[in-house]
């Protein structure tokens, strides 16, 4: 038996596998609440404009409301030879309000509908995860505020390089999360045009009123060609590419809580919340979470690739390749938006060992370049002299065995006379902290600032 939603033209019905690679029910259903929105717009606007009569219009209405109360209740039986959440909902519909649900798809499209919804789902996500990581960088801000003095080493090639703050640390990544932040901005912008009226690929003859559909879903405008009203999915691809930039910064922060709460490292502790034990290793406490975090970024990459692949070859305008484009943005923002939760909840629950990461900040000749900034502004040596004096000063101090701050004045004066006991004041982790001031140094009080500024931005009024 043929399909009755489209099967006017087949004498037979579909062979059993044709059906199975067919059928996107088992994940389109997430549509559902963005397809009866979609339907309920769809025909006010057919009822407003005269082309369905205002009883049959009130009545689809109505039926749509029902079906949506009980795929919300969990009392809607999906069906996998409707194929999709349209024809699923559509044929409901019929068993609902009779004859009249069919002339709910008057002047539209499976593939202008398909569009929508998946536009509409899209849009949501990016409203919720601009929240969610407004959120972190709002923990972030604080925990920042809280450490702004708290001084550490700041590293290039995981080597101490010059100390640094943890608060300045964490400050770090509130930018690279106002950057993801602006990208979700970005991409919400431009995915806000309604599609809902572009029809099967060339519009429709009847009198339908796309600006009244587009207002009434929140969209800026109907889209203005629609050849590519149903051909496009960059809205998708933008998002999956925002999400796999955001992604990439949540990561390498959970890379640094994995080596921060190392014996080795040492720097900070999480809970029992945030962390696991061994099955076998008593004494183990694994940063589970930020791992999970660290991996899951592999899935988002992932479903920007894989509809990248998708869409690299489809010639206008819509295919049925183009049904691959929902698991993979599907799976991908709800991923990250749970990383985001999981990031957010560690930054807030990890307890940092400022202790500890004093030490660290002094280790490996972190204020060598303190010296050689000495050497200039006391001795106006010019730099490059500076940092091969400076080099070795601390080849001195390496042969001894002692930090730069313990080597004795008089072998400092060996490699250069001038040098006298004023650039004690510049070797400590503590002074060499205090004296990067300027913009967008890691100074206490520039951090306290930034930090500061940056809980203003996001609205947070503290006491």
């Amino acid at each position: 038996m043929s399909n009755k939603m489209w099967g006017g033209r087949f004498a037979g019905g579909p062979a059993k596998i044709m059906e199975e690679i067919n059928a996107s029910i088992d994940f389109d259903r997430k549509l559902a609440a963005q397809d009866i929105a979609g339907s309920k717009a769809h025909v006010a606007m057919l009822a407003a404009t005269g082309i369905v009569a205002e009883p049959d219009a009130a009545a689809i209405e109505k039926g749509l409301d029902e079906v949506g109360a009980e795929i919300e209740t969990g009392g809607f039986a999906f069906s996998r030879a409707l194929e999709d959440i349209h024809m699923n909902i559509e044929a409901r519909l019929a068993e609902l309000v009779g004859p009249a649900a069919g002339r709910l798809h008057t002047a539209r499209s499976r593939n202008d509908q398909v569009a929508l919804d998946l536009k509409l789902w899209v849009r949501d996500a990016l409203d919720m995860l601009d929240q969610q990581i407004a959120g972190l960088q709002q923990a972030l801000a604080e925990r920042a505020l809280e450490h702004a003095g708290s001084v550490m080493p700041g590293f290039t090639h995981l080597q101490s390089a010059q100390p640094v703050t943890f608060g300045h640390h964490l400050l770090a990544y509130v930018e690279m999360l106002a950057r993801d932040r602006g990208r979700v901005a970005d991409a919400r912008k431009r995915l806000n045009e309604c599609p809902l009226g572009a029809a099967a690929l060339a519009g429709t003859s009847f009198p339908i009123d796309r600006e009244m559909t587009a207002k009434a879903l929140g969209f800026d405008r109907p889209t203005a060609n629609s050849l590519d009203s149903v051909a496009d999915r960059d809205f998708a691809l933008e998002a999956l590419a925002a999400a796999a930039i955001c992604a990439t910064h949540l990561s390498r922060f959970a890379e640094e809580i994995v080596l921060w709460t190392t014996p080795q490292f040492g720097f900070v502790k999480l809970s029992d919340a945030f962390s696991t034990g061994s099955s076998i290793m008593p004494q183990k406490r694994n940063p589970d979470a930020a791992e999970l975090a660290r991996g899951k970024t592999g899935r988002i990459f992932g479903a920007l690739i894989g509809l990248l692949t998708v869409m690299k070859g489809l010639p206008l305008a819509y295919a049925k390749d183009m049904q691959e484009d929902k698991e993979g943005v599907f799976d991908a923002l709800q991923t990250l938006s749970l990383v985001v939760a999981a990031m957010t909840g560690m930054t807030r629950d990890m307890a940092p060992d400022a202790k500890r990461m004093k030490a660290a900040a002094g280790a490996g000749y972190a204020t060598a370049t303190d010296l050689a900034d000495w050497l200039v502004r006391r001795l106006n040596v010019p730099f490059r002299e500076a940092h091969h004096i400076t080099g070795r000063i601390v080849a001195a101090a390496a042969a001894r065995g002692c930090s730069l701050e313990k080597l004795p004045l008089a072998e400092m004066q060996a490699v250069e006379p001038r040098i006298d006991q004023e650039v004690f004041s510049v070797l400590g982790a503590d002074r060499s902290v205090r004296s990067r001031t300027s913009y967008g140094g890691a100074a206490p009080a520039n951090v306290r600032r930034q930090a500061r500024l940056w809980l203003k931005r996001l609205g947070v009024t503290r006491r």
